[in-house]
C-alpha cells in the first residue's frame, strides 16, 4: 500500500479540484507582469487595466474557494475535536469575515498598484457626509435598519413574527424605511420604522426549522442492557458540545433483526437539529457527520463492532406555529 505524504493529501483535498481556475490566475498574472515589463507598450494602460481587474476578480475568488475548501476539511473537523463547545454561528461569522478580508485586500492592493488613493476617497467622501448625516438622521437611521434587515435577514416576507410589545402577525414586506406586519386576529396593518426593529428581540415563528436526523447502527449479535446503556452515552457524549443539535431529544432505541441465519441488534438514532437558515443547516449538518464520525471512534475504543448503514436519512419537521 503506497503513503500519501500529508502535503500530497493536503494538495489533493484542497488545491486539484480548483487547478483549471489556478491555471487562469497564473496565465493572467504572468500577461499582466509581462506587460509592465515592455517598455513603450502601446497602449499599455487600456490593455491593462482590463487584465488587472480580471486579475483581481480571479484571484479574490481563488483565495475563497481555497478557504472555504480549508475550512471545511480541516478546521471543521479541529474544532470538533477540540473537546470545546462549538457554536456554529460562530463558525459562520469566521468564512464571512475571512471573504470580506480577502476582498478589502484585494480592492487595496488593485487600489495601490494602479496609484489609487482609495482611503483619501472614503475619507472625502466620509466629511460630506457627515452634513447629510445631520440634516436627516433619523430618515437615515431608518435606511441602516432596513440595511441591517437585509443582511441579517432576521425575517423574510410572509415569516409570521412576534415583537416585546405583543404585535403578532404575518409580515408583508420590508422596504428601506420600515416594514409592514399584517396582524393576527383584527388583520390590520402595522408600520414599524426598521431602526426599531434593529433593537428589539424578534421571535421568528416561521424561520424555526428541525431537521430529524436518523442513523442506523448494526450490531451482529445481541447486545446486553449494560452495552445499550454504554452505546447510548457515547452517542449523548459525542452530540452534546454540538451547537444546534437538540441532544436533550436525542433518541437511541434498540431492537433485535432475528433471522434464520444470524442473530443482530439494531439501534435507531434520532438526532434533532436545529436552525435558522439553509446555510446555518448546512454546516450543522457537516458537523453533525463529523460526530458520527467521533461515535464510530469511541465504539470501536470499546470493541464493540457494527455496520453503519448510509446514507444518514435527513427528515424535514418545520416547527409549527
Amino acid at each position: 500500500m503506497q503513503l500519501i505524504s500529508p502535503q500530497v493529501a493536503a494538495y489533493q483535498k484542497v488545491v486539484k479540484p480548483y487547478e483549471g481556475l489556478l491555471v487562469g490566475v497564473i496565465g493572467l498574472a504572468t500577461l499582466d507582469t509581462t506587460i509592465h515589463l515592455i517598455p513603450g507598450f502601446p497602449q499599455s494602460n487600456l490593455i491593462e487595466l482590463p487584465i488587472s481587474l480580471s486579475l483581481a476578480i480571479a484571484a479574490s475568488w481563488l483565495a475563497s474557494r481555497l478557504f472555504k475548501q480549508i475550512f471545511d476539511i480541516y478546521l471543521l473537523d479541529a474544532a470538533i475535536n477540540s473537546g470545546r463547545k462549538v457554536n456554529s454561528e460562530i463558525l459562520l461569522l469566521v468564512k464571512l469575515l475571512a471573504n470580506l478580508s480577502i476582498i478589502f485586500f484585494t480592492i487595496v492592493i488593485f487600489s495601490e498598484t494602479h496609484k489609487i488613493n482609495i482611503f483619501g476617497l472614503v475619507a472625502s467622501l466620509g466629511i460630506g457626509g457627515l452634513a447629510v448625516a445631520f440634516a436627516a438622521q433619523k430618515t437615515l437611521e431608518q435606511i441602516l435598519g432596513g440595511i441591517v434587515i437585509y443582511l441579517d435577514r432576521p425575517f423574510v416576507v410572509d415569516d409570521y413574527i412576534g415583537l416585546p410589545d405583543g404585535i403578532f402577525g404575518r409580515v408583508e414586506s420590508i422596504g428601506l424605511r420600515s416594514t409592514k406586519i399584517r396582524t393576527s386576529g383584527k388583520g390590520t396593518l402595522i408600520i414599524v420604522p426598521n431602526s426599531s426593529l434593529t433593537q428589539v428581540n424578534i421571535e421568528n415563528f416561521t424561520g424555526a426549522k428541525k431537521i430529524m436526523a436518523l442513523v442506523y447502527l448494526n450490531f451482529h449479535r445481541t447486545i446486553e442492557k449494560e452495552e445499550q446503556a454504554l452505546i447510548r452515552q457515547v452517542i449523548l457524549n459525542s452530540t452534546s458540545d454540538i451547537f444546534g443539535i437538540d441532544s436533550r431529544n436525542t433518541d437511541v432505541n434498540f431492537r433485535g433483526l432475528n433471522s434464520a441465519n444470524e442473530v443482530k441488534t439494531q439501534a435507531q438514532i434520532a438526532f434533532f437539529i436545529l436552525g435558522s437558515s439553509d446555510v446555518s443547516m448546512g454546516l450543522r449538518r457537516q458537523l453533525f457527520d463529523i460526530a458520527t464520525e467521533n461515535i464510530t471512534e469511541k465504539l470501536k475504543y470499546y470493541d464493540i463492532a457494527f455496520d453503519i448503514e448510509d446514507p444518514t436519512i435527513y427528515v424535514d419537521s418545520p416547527i409549527t406555529i
